[in-house]
């Protein structure tokens, strides 16, 4: 990963020369072998911690400050209020029966529930696996199936194919239930069950640092999707690279406002999006879906500072004439990931965010 932090590089520090014990066995020469440490600060990593803990740690320094930004309706969250509510979100899962190690699937667009929801399901010690709301049918039950949830939170317009895929997957309401962020289907229940529940009724959980909390699933670019585990401890050692100690990959702060138009159920934005910025204490601004217009004028209204982004979507913004009729000054850092940016196309964006310090992440992933 590149940083993108501006800082003047500095050459490593060499350790004294290690020489090894011998082997047991007779060798003919011994190699001289050398550490290279970096003459940069040490990341301090909390991660003994609970996720949902880590992430929100700071909370008392920003209480008021807007956490989530919902860009189709513009209510926001502050942190006190996404916290309380994940509270709420906890308690309702357990209320429902959901408990340490159990999962829950979240087949949602970007929203304010989500986040609720996969921070709740971390406080009860239950995992999360993310799901393309896209999918087919089937897709979505051999995830369903593979990852054994036991509760699916939706979108009423997604429900019809989770109705019966056949004799070998799940059945709705026998293996496992619905819930809608909306107004709910027959056999659906409403999100109020989780998000109007008493937060007093969170159960005391013991988390282990690799127990597992999230259970996303691979593209399936050279074979089937595959569930990957990821422990509270990953996720947390992930995230700190990127925003904890005095030389962090990423210098968010509580003063940024993050684009969150990259699905949530990826682990790009999951990770580098919405967990940095909870544990930054910079403002989340969730769009469901790309709109190239749409998308400007949430960048000019809300004073977007740093925008996460793909190379198609770095494509339109650098290609469609739109672009310049919006007030794009804000952007202080563009992220690309998921795939590799080439010079060209960087160079035709940086020309219309030319204050803008631009990093590559696509291989964040590969750190947890």
């Amino acid at each position: 990963m590149l940083s993108v932090a501006s800082v003047e590089t500095q050459n490593p520090e060499l350790s004294p020369t290690i020489t090894p014990t011998p082997p047991q066995q007779p060798s003919s020469s011994c190699e001289t072998h050398h550490v290279f440490r970096s003459r940069l600060p040490e990341i301090p990593i909390s991660n003994h911690l609970p996720l949902h803990t880590y992430c929100f740690e700071n909370l008392t320094q920003f209480p008021d400050r807007t956490c989530l930004i919902v860009g189709s309706t513009g209510k926001t969250y502050s942190f006190s209020e996404t916290h309380l509510l994940s509270q709420k979100v906890a308690a309702g899962l357990s209320n429902l029966g959901l408990k340490k190690g159990d999962v829950i699937m979240l087949l949602l667009q970007n929203c304010p529930e989500f986040i609720f929801s996969f921070m709740g399901a971390s406080m009860i010690g239950a995992v999360t696996t993310t799901a393309n709301p896209f999918y087919t049918a089937s897709e979505v039950f051999k995830q369903l199936n593979a990852s054994n949830a036991k509760l699916i939170i939706t979108q009423s317009q997604y429900v019809d194919k989770l109705g019966d895929a056949g004799d070998n997957y799940p059945k709705l309401g026998e293996d496992f239930a619905l819930i809608t962020i909306d107004d709910p289907p027959e056999k659906c229940l409403h999100f109020s069950v989780l998000s109007e529940a008493k937060e007093t009724e969170i159960p005391s959980v013991s988390i282990d640092p690799n127990d597992a909390v999230a259970l996303p699933f691979s593209s399936g670019t050279t074979g089937l999707p595959k569930g990957v585990i990821l422990t509270h401890k990953s996720l947390i050692t992930s995230v700190a690279q990127q925003v904890d100690g005095e030389n962090p990959n990423l210098y968010l702060t509580s003063e940024d406002v993050v684009l969150c138009v990259l699905p949530l159920f990826h682990i790009y934005s999951l990770n580098s999006v919405l967990l940095c910025s909870l544990r930054a204490g910079a403002g989340v601004l969730l769009m469901p879906k790309f709109e190239i217009g749409v998308l400007l004028e949430l960048i000019q209204r809300h004073r977007v500072s740093v925008a996460a982004v793909v190379p198609p979507l770095v494509l339109a913004l650098a290609k469609n004439p739109m672009v310049e009729g919006f007030d794009l000054s804000s952007i202080r850092l563009v992220l690309s990931g998921a795939a590799p940016l080439g010079k060209e196309l960087e160079e035709a964006l940086r020309s219309r965010v030319p204050q803008a310090t631009f990093g590559q992440v696509h291989t964040i992933p590969s750190l947890v």
